[in-house]
């Protein structure tokens, strides 16, 4: 891609340009902001009852008008890549939508050859690693002929390395296609933000900074502040602005220090030279001339409307490949059912000719409505789950709703044909319905076109719900309604008058009509009819007119007509739903509503100085002082969040030593293990592509240790195997084969009880969104702990441990959902650890417990984590990207490669010189230059394509080095 894009430079043709400007832009989000903002029930009730009255403008609303974006301007230029930093609730996403509007070399860059293959996977099937998800992600994007690209926060779960080499792919594409590129970044290490050209500071929705990236630093020493130099530069861009963080970055000794604020920043970047230049070329017009023709598209999709429903086809196809254990399911399913249809209902008990027995065949025929119509009902989770990934895709211009409806509704043509089938042969002749083989026909083309209206109106209700739990409660009532209004449980007269529209909405009136009329107009229920409380001359009319059903012949066929056109309404409408609704969660809104719940809910609360023997609680602000830090909300993260940090060094060195007596004590345990090894069933589609062995193996001889009261570190490139690593340590593999020893302070390791004495923080924080924090830790303290703990001592030991996760200030504070409200992540996170901390555990697994946090929250968590080492605990924590301070947190290291094997274990050091000396000694590893990330080098010197050019085997080295023996 890159080489052709020259050629065409050397043959003296351009490339199309893009240029971005905004001039002015401003966003804004209407919020509830105190304590109306905050998730409780009685907010919740009472937000919606005066969001209706809004809606009915009998009020007024309450929300303020909240400025996101506050008036900035710049330029973005082609053959430019730009960084978007700024700390969460910044405004960073906001301003990406709103600019936005809202192969094989690919493979080969992204490191996802390997992979190229294998199932993406989920939660409940195995496939690709968490980061090579995420250069997925990046990837689809990639693919295509787009100009401009936005990504947010694109290094999420990645290693430093693999963020380096795929940014530095991107570079090389932003220089050689002329491409305009802006990219958001968490915790970009120094190596990965030299690659970039120019960079953008936000903070409250303000731009503090943009320009060319070697003059950022120029700019906040003209300010009075100076960049560390152990410091990584994009750590302290983010911090410079933070009232808690900016004092430690003054240098100007002759002055004393005064807090700059946010305005004031962007009012002097006004006058500096790079935003004089930034100004002038705003107001000077873009020449239209150099725009080639084919610069900006005209067409809404990449190709015609014919390929991609083709493609879209194809790719259904293949999915319906991979998903057939689940048709196979259903199909017994219904196997199963016919067969119990078949004894319920055998036809030596289901005599003709009366209306006694009439009854029996209205029940058989209701039965196997019901079986047919429920089979469908698998639509639901088949389609919200698929709903997120059509949205990102739809709102990408990669193809319209109908492209996607389409195929689905095809291909499910024939698993109607078959399943219908399946039913109608099993069933019909061993219950005894009529035997005829036209009126055999006609039973068959209803059922499926019940079965393709059941999977179409699920499909319907699960685009309209969008969400699990909305769509198996609207499913069930949906199905309850029109089964109460079919004719078989309450006959159409015997309701009330009112009532007699439900009848003619209800897709089973007009099923139940046209099986009751092919099987009851048959000759053999035309005897005379004897009962004179009913007006007809044969048996099979009359039982006809008992339910209310019609009894004429042509009915049979508009029925069957009318549940066609049912089927096609509800695809019908499953297009448009699909077309105009959004994701059920819009993360742009939710965001802007999260940080100012938790804003002002941590401006409530104040963490108070620590005296010799406890902390005290909670003290609110007077309503003087929350007038006079009322704008404080809208620093976002800069204050939220270093709110929870209120505490001096005093009070944390204070507490240290008290953390340590704790009211429930526990016994420190060491973790060794030996030669481990983790085997797993090698998958089906890499035999299919050549792979030969029977057994995959993830974990190679690992060996090490983990002793208490010690921070260690396991770090490594994705798809190294250091989840696997820590998911064998602490027993939660429940596949695969496992081989080698682990101890426990050097006895064998025996999973039931090892499980009481150890905890397992997840990557993902999953917690009850309706509970208090302080509810979340004692429901846990009462699960876990044993019954011979006091409910006084239970609830003191959450007190303790609150106080050790800091958690206080946000002890009535609702959990709530990400994403929506409540808890910010890295609240979250310290949740999460304290739920786990309950159960009293002497050794802690962490899975990534700064994943997703920038420089600054990722430290408070951090901070957490030191505090639960510094009560004896053993704690391994696998990470990602850590900027320098938090690398050299940790005390020990475990380094894996790609393989499942361990190349380094062993202490940090000062300033990590074991971990550099050690590697330095290595003949060939380059040297580490000076202010280098020691993370992120370690990363490079032993990733596979440097492994082969040194021609080393860094596990041999390591296995016969001093520091293995």
């Amino acid at each position: 891609m890159v080489q052709d894009s020259l050629s065409l430079k050397w043959d003296g043709l351009e490339t199309s340009k893009i240029e971005v400007r905004y001039e002015n832009l401003t966003g804004k989000g209407d919020a509830y902001v105190g304590d109306r903002a905050l998730p409780s029930l009685y907010n919740a009730t009472f937000n919606s009852i005066q969001n209706t009255l809004q809606f009915l403008r009998l009020t007024r609303s309450k929300k303020r008008n909240v400025n996101i974006l506050q008036c900035i301007s710049g330029i973005i230029k082609p053959s430019r890549m730009t960084l978007l930093l700024g700390p969460p609730g910044a405004g960073k996403t906001t301003l990406l939508l709103a600019l936005a509007g809202k192969l094989d070399h690919d493979l080969n860059i992204l490191g996802l050859e390997s992979c190229a293959d294998t199932m993406v996977g989920d939660q409940m099937r195995r496939g690709i690693s968490g980061g090579e998800k995420k250069r997925v992600t990046i990837g689809e994007m990639l693919v295509g002929p787009a100009n401009v690209f936005f990504m947010d926060e694109t290094s999420n779960g990645l290693d430093s390395s693999t963020t380096y080499q795929i940014t530095n792919f991107l570079k090389q594409m932003v220089h050689a296609m002329d491409l305009t590129m802006v990219i958001s970044l968490l915790q970009p290490d120094p190596e990965t933000y030299k690659l970039f050209d120019d960079v953008i500071l936000l903070s409250e929705g303000q731009i503090v900074y943009q320009g060319p990236c070697e003059n950022a630093l120029e700019f906040f020493e003209l300010t009075g502040f100076r960049c560390p130099e152990r410091k990584d530069v994009a750590d302290f861009l983010q911090e410079v602005t933070s009232r808690k963080d900016q004092e430690q970055y003054w240098f100007k000794d002759d002055q004393a220090y005064r807090y700059i604020s946010i305005s004031e920043f962007s009012h002097t970047f006004k006058s500096f030279h790079i935003g004089q230049k930034l100004e002038k070329d705003i107001h000077i017009p873009y020449d239209k001339s150099k725009t080639l023709p084919d610069a900006l598209v005209k067409e809404k999709y990449a190709t015609s409307s014919l390929q991609l429903l083709k493609a879209c086809f194809e790719r259904e196809w293949l999915l319906s490949k991979r998903n057939s254990l689940l048709y196979i399911f259903k199909t017994f399913q219904l196997t199963f059912m016919s067969l119990v249809g078949m004894a319920m209902f055998f036809r030596t008990t289901m005599h003709v000719g009366s209306l006694e027995n009439g009854i029996k065949f209205f029940g058989a025929l209701f039965f196997g409505l019901l079986i047919v119509m429920f089979n469908g009902m698998a639509e639901l989770s088949l389609t919200v789950v698929r709903l997120p990934i059509f949205f990102k895709q739809r709102d990408s211009l990669l193809y319209p709703a109908w492209a996607f409806a389409l195929p689905i509704w095809l291909l499910r043509i024939p698993l109607s044909l078959m399943e219908s089938g399946i039913w109608v042969v099993l069933t019909y002749y061993t219950i005894g319905f009529a035997p005829d083989a036209t009126r055999f026909g006609r039973q068959f083309l209803t059922f499926f076109a019940i079965h393709q209206m059941a999977l179409s109106l699920f499909r319907l209700l699960a685009a309209v719900a969008r969400t699990e739990v909305l769509s198996y409660t609207l499913g069930p009532f949906t199905m309850m309604f029109i089964v109460t209004l079919g004719g078989f449980v309450v006959a159409k007269d015997d309701s009330k008058p009112w009532m007699s529209w439900g009848f003619y909405a209800s897709p089973m009136m007009y099923a139940q009509n046209a099986l009751v009329l092919d099987e009851f107009l048959d000759k053999r229920w035309s005897r005379p009819n004897i009962d004179p409380q009913i007006n007809a001359s044969t048996v099979g009319t009359a039982l006809l007119k008992s339910r209310s059903f019609y009894t004429q012949d042509y009915w049979f066929w508009i029925c069957l007509a009318t549940l066609l056109g049912f089927s096609i309404i509800f695809n019908v409408l499953f297009i448009v739903a699909l077309t105009f609704l959004n994701p059920s969660n819009n993360k742009c809104t939710h965001n802007m509503f999260e940080y100012l719940t938790v804003g002002h809910l941590l401006n409530t609360f104040l963490v108070a100085i620590v005296d010799a023997k406890h902390v005290i609680r909670e003290e609110s602000y007077t309503e003087n002082t929350m007038n006079d830090r009322r704008k404080e909300i809208y620093e976002g993260i800069d204050m939220a969040v270093r709110s929870t940090s209120q505490h001096n060094n005093s009070a944390l060195v204070a507490l240290s030593t008290e953390r340590r007596g704790m009211v429930l004590p526990f016994q420190p345990l060491s973790l060794a293990f030996n030669h481990v090894n983790y085997y797993i069933d090698t998958p089906f589609e890499m035999k299919h592509g050549g792979f030969k062995e029977n057994r995959m193996q993830l974990l190679r001889d690992v060996s090490g240790a983990l002793s208490p009261g010690i921070l260690t570190a396991l770090i490594g490139v994705s798809g190294a195997g250091k989840k696997t690593l820590m998911d064998v340590l602490a027993g939660r593999k429940t596949g695969g084969y496992t081989e080698g020893n682990i101890f426990i302070s050097g006895y064998p390791k025996n999973q039931s009880t090892f499980a009481r004495v150890s905890g397992y923080c997840e990557q993902n924080d999953i917690h009850s969104p309706n509970v208090t924090v302080y509810e979340s830790l004692l429901y846990s303290a009462w699960l876990r702990l044993s019954s011979e703990v006091n409910t006084k001592i239970r609830k003191i030991f959450v007190d303790e441990l609150m106080e050790l996760v800091e958690l206080h200030p946000l002890r009535n504070a609702m959990v709530g959902l990400p994403g929506v409200g409540g808890l910010t992540i890295e609240q979250r996170k310290r949740l999460t650890i304290a739920v786990e901390l309950v159960a009293n555990p002497s050794i802690i697994f962490m899975d990534e417990p700064t994943s997703g946090l920038d420089a600054r929250a990722a430290a408070i968590v951090m901070r957490t984590v030191r505090n639960t080492v510094d009560t004896g605990r053993t704690v391994l924590c696998t990470i990602h990207q850590p900027s320098i301070d938090i690398f050299e947190s940790f005390d020990e290291l475990l380094l894996m490669k790609i393989g499942g094997q361990i190349i380094f274990a062993g202490p940090l050091g000062h300033q990590s010189h074991k971990l550099v000396e050690y590697f330095q000694d290595i003949p060939g590893v380059p040297k580490i230059r000076k202010g280098h990330n020691p993370a992120t080098w370690v990363l490079d010197v032993t990733s596979s394509s440097a492994e082969t050019q040194l021609n080393v085997d860094y596990a041999q080295i390591y296995a016969n080095s001093t520091l293995y023996e």
